[in-house]
C-alpha cells in the first residue's frame, strides 16, 4: 500500500516546441517565476503603523536546455531569424514536460512567446571521449504550469 505520491524525478522529462517533441536534452534549468514586492506603509486606527506587502510585476527566469550536439541546425536557424530582426516571427511557444516512472506525463511547464537569446557550443578538445554540447538560453513572456 503507498504512504503517497511518490516525488517526480529530475532525469524524465522532454521539451516541445510549437507542439514537436524535440529529444536527447540531457538538461533543462533556470524554469521560474519571481514576482516584485511593493512595500506600503500606513497607518491604522490610532497612529498604528502597518507595512504591507503587495504583489507588482511578474518576471519570468530565462530557461536554458543543453544537449548533445546533432546534424539538426534548428536552434541556429531560429536565432538567425532573431539576428535578422523576424522577432514577431521567431516567437514560439515552448513546453517541458516531467514524466513519471511509467513515461506518462505528471507536469507540464508551457512557455509563451520564447525565443532564443543565446546558443553556445560547449568546449572543444582534441583526443576529448565527450560528445560536443550545444547549449540554448530561451527567453519568454510567460509561463503556465499544468498538473496531469
Amino acid at each position: 500500500m503507498p504512504i503517497g505520491d511518490d516525488a517526480i524525478g529530475a532525469s524524465l522529462f522532454e521539451v516541445q516546441v510549437d507542439g514537436v517533441t524535440i529529444a536527447q536534452f540531457k538538461e533543462a534549468s533556470g524554469l521560474g517565476i519571481e514576482i516584485s514586492v511593493i512595500e506600503h506603509q500606513e497607518n491604522k486606527p490610532g497612529g498604528i503603523p502597518v507595512l504591507k506587502k503587495l504583489p507588482a510585476s511578474q518576471k519570468f527566469n530565462d530557461v536554458t536546455l543543453k544537449r548533445g550536439m546533432t546534424k539538426d541546425d534548428g536552434w541556429w536557424k531560429w536565432i538567425a531569424a532573431v539576428q535578422e530582426g523576424d522577432i514577431d516571427g521567431s516567437r514560439r511557444d515552448a513546453s517541458i514536460i516531467l514524466l513519471d516512472y511509467m513515461h506518462h506525463e505528471v507536469l507540464r511547464f508551457n512557455l509563451f512567446f520564447c525565443w532564443p537569446s543565446k546558443i553556445t557550443l560547449g568546449s572543444l578538445q582534441a583526443g576529448s571521449t565527450e560528445v560536443a554540447i550545444e547549449e540554448v538560453t530561451l527567453v519568454h513572456e510567460r509561463v503556465e504550469v499544468k498538473v496531469s
